[in-house]
């Protein structure tokens, strides 16, 4: 089965450094994974500074990046200020956001889940007449640093509020990645009824290591879309505790070792991840991209 990997490293990856990552090297990293491949790369997020300061060249970072035929370069917008941004970014597809937990939901966008489709609503038509397709993303889908553990019927319930309002694909984050493959296959349970397979993307942190575990569960229920981040770069500011996404190289090395086709050149991400890991000054969380610069044979 053919599967796809949304870049994420971007945007979820480096919003939670705590550093300021200086505008060139945010482009030089987008420059370097839009080189392997990828269809899709969420570049930044049209996001106020004061939330996010990690993205508040958004605007400069989209006007440098060599951009590349073929590839979509997305971002995350959070109202119609975010979609106006986006519109002279010139981005070619957006994302916009809730999430299962009415605490973290006021946590990160301080509003609950009702008010923060509220204020993105008018964003969806407005981006889709404009030709661009929507993502909404659904945080915190299996469990909350607040509440604990989120009902599967709770995630699914706010899934249909994205699709009321016009989303064109789901994607599900473990934001603070302690979800197991028995609580994927649970929430899968219900929302397989709830919208075709291939409008489902998934979003895994490895906190607890299980990321790739859960991954490999959903595409054993014909998941074929996932987001990650080269390197496992990332993690959330509003969520306690929650480590890095799936290393992009990781992922695809379980993945196609599982029998699923990705066109992606995977020397070439663990190249971008080595650019980013330099500009950091630390090693990145990934054990194939270890194993590929000890020169072991994959």
């Amino acid at each position: 089965m053919k599967a796809r990997i949304v870049e994420v490293g971007p945007r979820d990856g480096l919003q939670n450094e705590k550093a300021t990552i200086p505008t060139e090297t945010k482009v030089a990293f987008v420059d370097a994974l839009s080189e392997a491949g990828y269809d899709e790369i969420e570049v930044s997020a049209f996001v106020s500074p004061k939330w996010v300061p990690q993205l508040a060249d958004a605007e400069a970072v989209f006007e440098r990046i060599r951009r590349r035929e073929g590839v979509i370069y997305s971002a995350l917008v959070p109202n119609e200020q975010g979609l106006d941004r986006a519109f002279g970014a010139r981005v070619g597809k957006i994302a916009v956001f809730t999430a299962a937990s009415e605490t973290f939901n006021r946590k990160n966008v301080n509003a609950g889940i009702a008010e923060s489709i509220e204020r993105f609503a008018p964003v969806v038509p407005r981006a889709q007449a404009a030709g661009l397709s929507v993502r909404g993303y659904v945080s915190t889908a299996f469990w909350c640093p607040y509440e604990g553990k989120i009902a599967p019927q709770a995630v699914v319930d706010v899934v249909k509020r994205l699709l009321d309002v016009g989303a064109d694909e789901i994607s599900i984050g473990d934001t603070i990645g302690k979800a197991v493959p028995g609580e994927v296959h649970d929430l899968l349970d219900l929302l397989l009824d709830a919208l075709a397979q291939d409008r489902i993307a998934m979003h895994f942190h490895d906190t607890y290591g299980t990321a790739v575990a859960n991954a490999l569960a959903a595409y054993d229920r014909g998941i074929s879309v996932f987001d990650a981040s080269a390197g496992g770069v990332g993690g959330c500011p509003f969520a306690p505790g929650a480590a890095g996404n799936v290393a992009t190289e990781d992922l695809f090395w379980a993945l196609t070792r599982s029998g699923a086709s990705i066109a992606l050149d995977l020397e070439r991400v663990s190249a971008a991840s080595s650019l980013l890991a330099s500009a950091l000054g630390r090693s990145l969380r990934s054990r194939v991209r270890d194993a590929l610069s000890e020169g072991k044979d994959l």
